[in-house]
């Protein structure tokens, strides 16, 4: 019917051949995860109305206060997807081990990591933030129970990833390995509709998103990554727009739509994070398979992102993403190049 959107479950099953995790299984994981982020949304777009901005007074697993829509997010995420019956495990950002599914609900073959709301530290001025989530197949173990050998994998074999956006609309982006994709919530029909097919970032950007207060504290090499970026003598030919909202997520769908390198490498502010702040499995990872997919980068200054083997369920990893040319200029210039 003319006017009426392609769903992301149309979609799916149009590209269910090409796309080897496109089965009904992962179908109903994507349609338990898109509820679970309308719910999020709808508290999102009211925070200021209800008692939901603020910090709860908790410290999660990274050390960092627990906002109230943070833990609101994640309570969220846990309770739909234990229910789904595709998973076998999860792992939250916000959580210190492995989340179980209950012996009373059904399973499935299904691992997922997720970062509940990135961004929190902006709920309460309005900016942007985000959902972002990160799909594996379960190993083939032979085991009765999930280890944490399940989720300590390299980001290659994630067989889908994406994020939410709440901004000033509500957008789905994911892949499968089958191209990128943006779906935006047509809150008259509530579903993301297909607004953005065959997502590609452009080659070399004119952005460049980084947290410029830390530089006293980064080492001579990241220094000149950024001053190339400034330089009228870079590749570019004049200096890049500095855009840096502080919400990875959203400085990280800019970069994606009109091409540019975000970047959080590793500084010497906190001896306790000598990787910098961002997580492998649940943002840097994701964001990686998404971006590469689209037809850019993602390195941690040295190594593919998606090559890296995670050591533990909370590593931290510093991060370079974004157009290609770009992200590899700036990793030739950390290898001094």
């Amino acid at each position: 019917m003319e006017g009426i959107g392609i769903t992301v479950t149309e979609h799916l099953l149009m590209h269910q051949k090409a796309s080897p995790a496109a089965t009904g299984r992962f179908t109903s994981l994507l349609t338990e995860l898109i509820f679970s982020a309308k719910i999020i949304a709808r508290e999102v777009q009211k925070a200021g109305l209800v008692d939901i901005l603020g910090l709860t007074g908790e410290v999660n697993v990274q050390g960092e206060q627990v906002r109230k829509l943070d833990e609101f997010a994640n309570r969220v995420l846990i309770y739909r997807m234990q229910r789904a019956g595709v998973l076998c495990a999860m792992a939250s950002e916000e959580n210190a081990d492995i989340i179980e599914i209950p012996d009373r609900y059904p399973g499935g073959d299904y691992i997922l990591v997720f970062d509940p709301l990135d961004g929190s530290s902006n709920i309460d001025v309005n900016v942007s933030i985000g959902t972002i989530f990160s799909i594996y197949r379960r190993k083939e173990s032979g085991r009765a129970y999930v280890a944490l050998d399940d989720f300590l994998r390299k980001g290659s074999e994630q067989v889908a990833a994406g994020y939410f956006l709440y901004g000033t609309s509500v957008m789905l982006v994911y892949t499968t390995g089958d191209g990128v994709h943006g779906f935006t919530l047509d809150p008259s029909v509530g579903e993301f509709l297909l607004s953005h097919p065959n997502i590609r970032i452009p080659e070399r950007g004119k952005t460049y998103s980084v947290n410029e207060a830390y530089t006293p504290y980064w080492d001579e090499r990241t220094r000149a990554v950024v001053d190339y970026f400034k330089s009228p003598d870079n590749d570019l030919g004049k200096p890049y727009t500095a855009r840096y909202v502080g919400s990875l997520v959203a400085d990280f769908h800019r970069n994606l739509l009109n091409g540019g390198i975000f970047m959080y490498p590793a500084d010497r502010r906190d001896p306790a994070k000598p990787r910098g702040k961002l997580r492998l499995l649940c943002e840097a990872a994701p964001l990686a398979f998404v971006v590469e997919h689209a037809g850019g980068a993602a390195t941690d200054g040295r190594t593919r992102i998606l090559d890296i083997q995670a050591a533990a369920l909370h590593e931290r990893v510093p991060l370079f993403i974004g157009s290609r040319a770009d992200v590899e200029r700036a990793t030739a210039l950390l290898q001094g190049g």
